[in-house]
């Protein structure tokens, strides 16, 4: 399970770089421990987060996509489940399950997280993931 801290700037418009690994057949997640611009755990349960007004909370989704030749189509290859482990912390997760892990073919693929509040969508994070075959399975 990969951790990974970083820092949220909404006004930035850039999101944080982080390459993950999966193997395939293997359970997968990696946590991100959300801080903001004065190193505060990144508030996304409520309204002071950063000044940004949300009555509902913060929402998050997260697609892979192998990586292709230039000019060429990403279409999506999965999609992670995204879940706040603890949303006044700043702390959220992705993950894929054995069975879409064991699915994916052996390569480089990349991925992004958004994070949503109301109607405004940010690009928190993005990198490449290398995903290796599993050469055995457990009986």
């Amino acid at each position: 399970m990969a951790s990974k801290n970083l820092t949220f700037d909404p006004d930035a418009g850039v999101p944080y770089a982080a390459n993950l690994t999966i193997y395939g057949g293997s359970n997968f997640s990696a946590t991100y421990n959300v801080t903001d611009t004065s190193n505060a755990s990144f508030d996304f349960s409520g309204s002071n987060a950063v000044g940004i007004a949300t009555t509902t909370g913060w929402t998050g989704s997260a697609q892979m996509s192998k990586s292709v030749a230039v000019g060429a189509t990403l279409g999506v290859t999965t999609t992670f489940t995204v879940g706040f482990t603890s949303a006044a912390g700043g702390v959220f997760n992705i993950s894929l399950g054995s069975t879409d892990t064991n699915n994916l073919t052996q390569g480089r693929y990349v991925y992004n997280v958004l994070v949503s509040s109301g109607a405004t969508i940010y690009n928190i994070v993005n990198g490449n993931i290398l995903v290796y075959s599993g050469i055995s399975s457990a009986p």
